[in-house]
């Protein structure tokens, strides 16, 4: 298969060619005054030499990617970042990692949110070597600034629970990062240009948006936000609700689970999870996501079977029962309403999908 060849490929490059080091941002007598930027760290580097390597043996499967082969040209170096952000009016240190091409600049940044993660040791930049990672560094080469927030709960956050699809925390969480990322660039004297570009898949598709309405409506001013990508997101989350509730199976069920939690956590529900789903399982919600356990980890303890899996009620009463308002408003609070967009976005979406349909993205259109 193509993965466990990158995987080999990948893991061969880095114990042969990567190094790290470290910096404690507070070591230097001349401290800089940083509202954003807690810390940083060196975490490795690429030659352009070895980027090449890496096109000629795993990318020359990928023919679009080869057609754009002489962009990637630079060498680039991979740094975790620990920032200062909010959550519920507390302050919190998260972290995520930037990439940064080896040149003089000025580059672009480009922030892409990542997709639903359960794991702890899968953050961005607590695992910077998984393979989608690897990937969004190596685009670095092609001369952007890649900023890749882990998101509260995970990186230097995962003391917390994570905030899953939860509108407010992320939009902060990522435009605090953005601030970071600026300090940080002053720090190494990285010349920025003001040009922003954002993407993400899945969960990370539904933050891109978030955070493109968001730039858009209330920081205009402080971000030129030239394109936006947003790939197959669940953003109308009372849709998806309703498209589960309506199957037989379905094929991703702690993804309800994840929802649930957050939403518990947050107070934003006051819905007693044994009222959505039915035993064992209501029982199992509180304890599958405290980061040690992978999705298909979590699905394993959960059915995909519909009707052994929530409660009947929920699935025919779900829109007129007055102990579901509660999640129903916390889904159309944190669902993204359309808006007129003035930014170029091109809105991706897989017309087989069967974890978050098509129709979400194609309706939000």
């Amino acid at each position: 298969m193509r993965i466990k060849s990158l995987n080999k490929i990948i893991y061969l490059i880095i114990l042969l060619f990567c190094y790290s080091s470290c910096h404690n941002l507070f070591d230097d007598e001349d401290e800089p005054v940083t509202e954003y930027l807690v810390d940083y760290e060196m975490l490795k580097s690429y030659t352009p030499t070895q980027i090449e390597w890496a096109f000629d043996n795993f990318f020359s499967g990928y023919p679009d990617l080869m057609n754009i082969k002489n962009k990637f040209n630079l060498g680039l170096v991979v740094y975790e970042i620990s920032y200062n952000t909010t959550f519920q009016g507390e302050n919190k240190v998260a972290s995520g990692l930037v990439c940064v091409p080896m040149g003089e600049g000025p580059f672009p940044v480009l922030s892409y949110q990542n997709g639903t993660n359960t794991e702890h040791n899968n953050a961005p930049s607590v695992n910077p070597n998984r393979d989608l990672y690897l990937m969004l560094e190596f685009i670095s080469s092609a001369g952007f600034v890649i900023a890749v927030p882990d998101y509260l709960g995970f990186g230097s956050s995962d003391n917390m629970f994570h905030p899953y699809l939860h509108k407010e925390s992320t939009v902060q969480s990522v435009i605090d990062m953005l601030r970071a990322v600026e300090e940080f660039a002053g720090i190494r004297l990285i010349q920025l240009k003001d040009d922003l570009y954002i993407t993400g898949y899945s969960q990370g598709g539904w933050a891109t948006l978030q955070l493109q309405k968001e730039i858009e409506t209330k920081h205009s001013n402080e971000f030129r936000l030239k394109a936006s990508a947003p790939c197959a997101g669940p953003y109308d989350l009372g849709y998806i609700n309703d498209y589960i509730r309506g199957l037989s199976e379905y094929p991703m069920p702690y993804f309800l689970g994840y929802i649930c939690h957050s939403y518990s956590n947050l107070e934003e529900m006051a819905t007693p999870v044994s009222e959505i789903f039915k035993e064992p399982y209501a029982s199992k919600i509180p304890t599958l996501y405290n980061g040690s356990k992978s999705g298909e980890a979590i699905n394993t303890e959960l059915t995909t079977v519909i009707s052994n899996l929530l409660t009947q009620d929920y699935i025919q009463n779900f829109d007129t029962e007055e102990i579901y308002s509660s999640l129903r408003s916390a889904l159309e609070e944190n669902s993204i309403s359309a808006w007129q967009t003035s930014v170029p976005t091109k809105i991706i979406h897989g017309t087989s999908d069967t974890f978050v349909p098509f129709e979400v993205s194609q309706n939000l259109h």
